[in-house]
């Protein structure tokens, strides 16, 4: 037996003994997604609750699970950050049990670097190899938070896919673990209809042969994707990677061949899908899951010919102002890595955004394309960031035009039924005279 696993049995412990090191005080983070181990944090969540913890702050990404970090019970025990909310977070924060980090994607290795206290960096990890590296396969901020914390724990679970390019711990680095291997979260697939297809479309027409795209969160993203299988010589370079990328790699539309930088392979700082894609992921030299810092540079994006940003919104004004991450004052997510891909994206040379929806919410009896945001709406992307805004009804070109223009493009791919009000409205604000 070498002295790496040697190590790994002396550091080997339960959940429980793993739970029961936490102390009063500290501050807990983990990275995105299925890195998230939620069966030490209901361990750790059972402690508090048994009053042997208490002042106790976590800070949490895309929460696919229960976290007892936003219980409204332990509120006074325990404080949930949330730096890109998921559905456990959105119900906590709305409710008032749960607190928000704004930020950019890119920046935030460099936060908890320079503003965050870290005691513990908690994370599920594929099996240890031979030289004593765990991967953590989500590379997003785990090189940042391991650097950072005091101690670092692992959940080894066999069905984590071990990334060819990600951040690796080593045994040597890690104050204990424990093994767990509970089948790891899943997104499932999206479901096409009719409307979402039609903005697909708009988008994909826009799209050359040989570009390199980034798709973000969302049923219209993913949308994309599949539609795209019908172009060629596509490159990858995106934070997320998705199953209608796995599905691009492997029909042949997306291969990575022009890409300027990390020719033949595709880029990203997380994945989250399928048990299909996980598996995909696993030991696939074609794959890099690099940290968030570097893949959302928007300089790094921008060395890409060609570089198309698909991403999705929940409202935008006739400024060209983009809210993804709010309805009205209401918390939904955060501003992610959208305005690091937009930016970057429109600094290519060839390159463009997409900020892609449906025209309507609550079963047609709103217009996403509004006069001015709700009250309280958080602004994800500028009116100086704005490229292109994409309905089922067409696509409007914003960048380089002014309110006036913007306006009269917006009304036009609005729904029908609402470009009256909104003529009516853009004239009432003296855009439109």
């Amino acid at each position: 037996m070498n002295k790496y696993n040697d190590l790994y049995l002396e550091k080997l412990l339960s959940i429980e003994q793993v739970a029961a090191m936490a102390e009063s005080g500290w501050s807990l983070c983990s990275d995105i997604g299925m890195s998230a181990p939620f069966a030490i944090y209901e361990a750790i969540g059972k402690r508090v609750r048994d009053n042997n913890l208490t002042d106790i702050t976590m800070h949490s990404w895309m929460d696919v699970d229960y976290l007892p970090f936003f219980d409204n019970e332990l509120t006074e025990k325990i404080s949930g950050v949330s730096w890109f909310s998921g559905v456990g977070g959105r119900k906590a924060i709305n409710a008032g049990h749960g607190d928000v980090m704004p930020n950019y994607f890119r920046d935030a290795p460099s936060l908890f670097r320079d503003y965050i206290d870290l005691d513990a960096f908690y994370a599920v990890v594929s099996p240890m190899d031979k030289h004593g590296y765990f991967s953590t396969c989500n590379a997003a901020n785990s090189f940042s938070m391991a650097r950072k914390a005091k101690h670092i724990f692992l959940e080894v679970n066999e069905n984590m896919p071990r990334s060819a390019y990600t951040s690796y711990i080593h045994i040597s680095q890690v104050t204990a673990l424990y093994e767990n291997n509970k089948p790891l979260a899943e997104v499932s697939p999206t479901q096409e209809d009719d409307v979402s297809l039609m903005v697909g479309r708009y988008v994909t027409e826009e799209i050359p042969n040989g570009s390199t795209i980034q798709l973000g969160i969302g049923n219209i993203p993913e949308t994309v994707g599949k539609l795209l299988k019908e172009k060629s010589d596509l490159g990858i370079h995106t934070e997320l990677f998705t199953d209608s990328m796995m599905e691009l790699l492997e029909c042949g539309a997306a291969n990575n061949n022009f890409k300027p930088i990390h020719t033949s392979r595709s880029v990203a700082t997380f994945v989250f899908g399928t048990r299909k894609l996980y598996d995909f992921i696993d030991d696939n030299p074609g794959i890099e899951m690099l940290p968030v810092d570097y893949v959302n540079d928007p300089a790094v994006i921008a060395k890409h010919p060609n570089m198309m940003s698909i991403n999705a919104a929940v409202e935008v004004d006739f400024m060209g102002q983009v809210c993804a991450e709010s309805i009205g004052s209401r918390h939904i997510s955060g501003t992610g890595g959208q305005v690091d891909f937009v930016r970057g994206a429109v600094q290519a040379c060839g390159g463009k955004s997409f900020i892609a929806f449906t025209s309507t919410a609550q079963n047609g009896k709103v217009s996403r394309i509004s006069p001015v945001l709700k009250s309280g709406a958080f602004v994800t992307t500028s009116k100086n960031d704005v490229d292109h805004i994409v309905t089922e009804y067409g696509v409007a070109k914003l960048r380089g035009k002014s309110v006036y223009q913007r306006a009269k493009a917006l009304i036009s791919i609005a729904h029908p039924k609402f470009r009256d009000e909104l003529t009516y409205q853009a004239r009432k604000l003296n855009i439109i005279i």
